[in-house]
């Protein structure tokens, strides 16, 4: 006797049961979350250098911007998994993008004044909205089909993130840059104070832009049907939750510094490429120039995780994951030891190898928790904070050189190796789903 479809109120969603746990279309329209907040993280990638002259920052403060974005993950995380525990994932994420649109707007009010401290207020509100989609959306994917290809289906969505973070530097460097006299002069060239108020009304209209998609995008997830997560991934009761613990799967609690190092990785190479990229001794080229070769960048990372969905339906995960972590602590180390076109490339190629990284990272330490799902869904998604760590390497940049502060990337990419390699096996698993 076939059983009864899976119900789930606090999941607000479709119950999951014979042809309605086909899940294609929900992971289609959420494939498109993912590409969303990835367009608007790296939008932040082309308005840092552009920020950076508007308000004429040194590197630490400049990197002090993409901190504020990353302690929003900190903050609002825990809240975040509170609210889907008590409205569910749909209307979870529905208020999400509300959130972002809220921010992008008040993005024009910074512009408008113009406003460092609004600025930065406003990134810390699209950034919350963010990580309530990351809360849900993550283990959502995850968990929704057969767990052994858990890692399989979130690398597939994350290369439609990816997707969005190849197209944004395109987006922000064409109307951001391309409309603004710090993003077509010369590298280092001294802007006067009119120039630099014209040049922050140039955010004003990919903002609107934005805010307009995501109030769309909320009317269309708010009246589509999800299905439901299964009986072994739902929220446990808080009796029985207090027979176990999450500290026990050395898998979640090694998962957790290595998720902070990787997003401080990833995000200092993002966040520095342009003016990397711009440097004489690299490839002396114009911000705007320079926001082209980040796309490449992301688009490397597109396609890495494209080819690792593919590749984790027949390797493991965590042996992908060695290779790929090599790889990236070959070539930042390139970057960092050498000048001219072949540091600049290498740098562009660290977006192939850190592709599958985060999803891979956040699969293998969510492996294995059965009823803890969830909460160590929330642990992960917080780690996501470590990238606020940037403003380290920002420091690094200011006292020992831009090119020297890649060696805290290296630092990090050992310490994925070393995840990959031994940390990641797990440890005290639920039966359910080892038999799975």
């Amino acid at each position: 006797m076939a059983a009864p479809p899976v119900t789930s109120r606090a999941n607000g969603a479709t119950p999951v049961g014979g042809k309605a746990a086909n899940y294609g279309s929900a992971l289609t329209l959420l494939a498109s979350l993912f590409f969303m907040w990835g367009f608007i993280t790296v939008i932040n990638n082309v308005l840092l250098p552009h920020l950076r002259s508007v308000f004429e920052l040194d590197y630490a403060q400049t990197t002090l911007i993409e901190s504020v974005w990353f302690i929003a993950y900190f903050f609002a995380s825990i809240p975040s998994a509170k609210l889907i525990e008590r409205v569910g994932y749909q209307k979870s994420i529905v208020i999400g993008l509300l959130i972002m649109a809220a921010g992008a707007l008040g993005m024009t009010l910074a512009a408008s004044l113009p406003s460092y401290g609004v600025t930065l207020v406003m990134l810390f509100v699209i950034a919350s909205g963010i990580t309530l989609l990351q809360v849900a959306a993550n283990p959502y994917v995850t968990v929704i089909g057969p767990p052994e290809t858990g890692s399989s289906r979130l690398n597939l969505v994350q290369a439609f993130n990816s997707l969005g973070t190849t197209l944004a530097p395109l987006f922000a460097g064409y109307l951001i840059l391309g409309r603004s006299r710090s993003g077509t002069a010369e590298a280092g060239a001294a802007l006067t104070q009119a120039q630099r108020y014209a040049d922050a009304q140039s955010v004003i209209l990919p903002y609107v832009l934005v805010a307009i998609v995501l109030v769309v995008l909320a009317v269309v997830i708010a009246r589509f049907p999800l299905p439901a997560l299964g009986s072994s991934t739902q929220r446990a009761a808080k009796t029985e939750r207090k027979q176990h613990s999450l500290w026990k799967h050395r898998n979640l609690t090694l998962g957790i510094p290595t998720m902070i190092a990787y997003l401080l990785a990833e995000i200092g190479v993002a966040n520095l490429f342009v003016n990397f990229v711009s440097q004489p001794n690299i490839a002396a080229v114009t911000h705007e120039q320079a926001s082209r070769y980040l796309s490449l960048l992301w688009g490397g990372m597109m396609v890495g995780r494209f080819f690792g969905s593919f590749v984790m339906q027949k390797i493991a995960p965590e042996r992908v994951l060695t290779v790929f972590a090599f790889g990236a602590l070959v070539v930042v180390a390139i970057a960092t030891f050498t000048t001219g076109p072949m540091a600049m490339w290498a740098l562009i190629a660290v977006g192939l190898f850190h592709s599958i990284m985060f999803p891979t990272i956040f699969t293998l330490a969510i492996r294995g928790l059965g009823p803890l799902t969830e909460e160590g869904s929330g642990l992960m998604i917080m780690a996501i904070a470590g990238g606020a760590l940037v403003v380290v390497q920002g420091w690094l940049a200011d006292h020992y050189g831009l090119q020297n502060s890649f060696f805290l990337t290296m630092a990090c990419e050992v310490v994925v190796l070393a995840y990959a390699l031994w940390g990641s096996k797990p440890a005290n698993i639920f039966p359910d789903e080892e038999a799975a």
